[in-house]
């Protein structure tokens, strides 16, 4: 089991197949995910890795907070998620997951914030069917019908539905497949629409129900940082001499 990604929702695009047909794609922003912190099973009972995305103010911060960034060495995040994971593939603390830790084909499930509907009524948010439309119901059309039982027990029971607050919920998306991924960009095109809206922080993990790709690299696809090399220092021009006898 590998880690997931955090990343950014930008909107949708399209790309073109081989054949010329169309695929409409979510794009998809990795901004500095990096790994915060690790759960280990002697210390912790379970293996995971704490991953961090975003760039949030040291001042918006709290001073918890930004102890804990300090001790992994890495900038506060503006988010963090959990993900579980195998023993052998725990992810050193610091180290940056790169866009190319999913392969191009390869199915992935996606989970995030849906959009907020606001107030909706049972026919929209849970596909009622309402009410006969002709004889019998006074402007009653779309309503949800009766809800409670008899006397006993005299109530509505908890998860009942009926009207009220839609979407702003956690939703998965599965089986999704990878477009194309774009490391240098740190863009990751996933065919379909994902859940959220714009801006909206997504979490991208393996499918469950789909086989792992051979090529997927483990642990995982890390950025590699340029080391900055010394410049040598320049060669002196050689110079002259100048023999005063000679001058004149």
């Amino acid at each position: 089991m590998r880690t997931g990604v955090i990343g950014k929702k930008v909107g949708m695009t399209r790309l073109f197949d081989d054949s010329g047909n169309h695929v409409p794609v979510t794009v998809v922003q990795l901004e500095g995910c990096q790994v915060v912190s690790q759960r280990t099973v002697e210390k912790d009972g379970y293996a995971a890795v704490q991953l961090g995305a975003g760039v949030k103010k040291a001042k918006n911060t709290t001073a918890a907070l930004r102890g804990h960034f300090a001790k992994a060495q890495v900038e506060p995040k503006a988010k963090l998620v959990e993900f579980r994971v195998s023993d052998d593939n725990l992810v050193d603390v610091g180290a940056e997951i790169s866009a190319d830790h999913f392969v191009d084909g390869q199915f992935v499930d996606v989970a995030g914030t849906s959009i907020g509907k606001g107030f909706a009524g049972g026919m929209k948010r849970h596909n009622f069917g309402g009410l006969r439309a002709t004889h019998g119901v006074s402007i009653s059309h779309r309503s949800h019908g009766s809800t409670g039982q008899c006397q006993d027990p005299g109530r509505v029971f908890k998860g009942k539905k009926m009207a009220g607050h839609m979407g702003d919920v956690r939703v998965t998306t599965q089986n999704l497949a990878i477009a194309r991924t774009m490391p240098e960009e740190g863009l990751v095109l996933i065919k379909g629409s994902v859940p959220g809206s714009k801006g909206g922080w997504v979490m991208i993990t393996d499918a469950v129900k789909k086989q792992l790709p051979e090529s997927a690299p483990f642990p995982a696809s890390i950025v590699k940082r340029d080391e900055v090399k010394a410049a040598a220092p320049a060669e002196e021009a050689p110079v002259e001499t100048v023999n005063e006898e000679t001058q004149g």
